[in-house]
């Protein structure tokens, strides 16, 4: 079996956990950048290099948990992911996705989800990490993103909602009023993650 080294995301670190848990992944070192980096292009780069020169010391392969639209480079539009780990250098691949909710549901899944609603997508680690994540924004930016949505939907590989709902309700309710907009979870599997690492293993 090959050796890897995976670099992520911090949002997505609940759902690598749990696969690496399973036993479906059988990585070297999982290593994460900060959760919501797509917010922070300069600290996205930083700790994006960071981590792969880490990787580099523990599997010649990275597998890099990132999507494509997770970076923006207003000063350089020709720049984009691929090109910011390209210039890292080394046996570095991406797998295939848009972003997180990508990595977890595609399109056509959401759309069924949907049912004709308009929904504001979210994975655990959104849930978890909400305040991280949108830790710049103010009441105005909030305002004026989240109430144009129906409802937020929780896409849960992992029963983490539930558990989530019995340990800390309350922060639950608190993303949910700041938002306002009512959170619900609908249940998915990992199987979509699990296909686009094994295109790339």
């Amino acid at each position: 079996m090959k050796t890897y080294t995976i670099v992520s995301c911090g949002t997505m670190r609940l759902e690598l956990e749990q696969l690496r848990k399973e036993g479906f992944l059988h990585a070297q070192k999982i290593l994460y950048t900060a959760p919501g980096l797509h917010e922070n292009r300069h600290q996205l780069e930083k700790q994006l290099k960071t981590q792969l020169d880490s990787a580099k010391k523990y599997a010649e392969k990275i597998i890099v948990i990132y999507g494509d639209r997770c970076y923006i480079n207003t000063a350089e539009p020709s720049l984009d992911i691929d090109g910011l780990i390209q210039r890292q250098g080394g046996n570095i691949v991406r797998i295939k996705a848009k972003n997180c909710i990508d990595m977890l549901c595609s399109i056509d899944q959401r759309e069924k989800i949907a049912a004709g609603q308009k929904v504001y997508w979210l994975s655990p680690g959104w849930l978890k990490y909400w305040k991280v994540i949108f830790k710049d924004w103010d009441v105005g930016k909030a305002n004026e993103t989240f109430p144009q949505h129906d409802k937020a939907i929780v896409l849960d590989g992992l029963g983490f909602f539930e558990q989530y709902s019995a340990d800390d309700p309350e922060k639950i309710l608190e993303f949910a009023d700041w938002m306002k907009l009512n959170v619900e979870p609908h249940t998915i599997s990992l199987e979509r993650l699990k296909k686009s690492f094994s295109e790339v293993l």
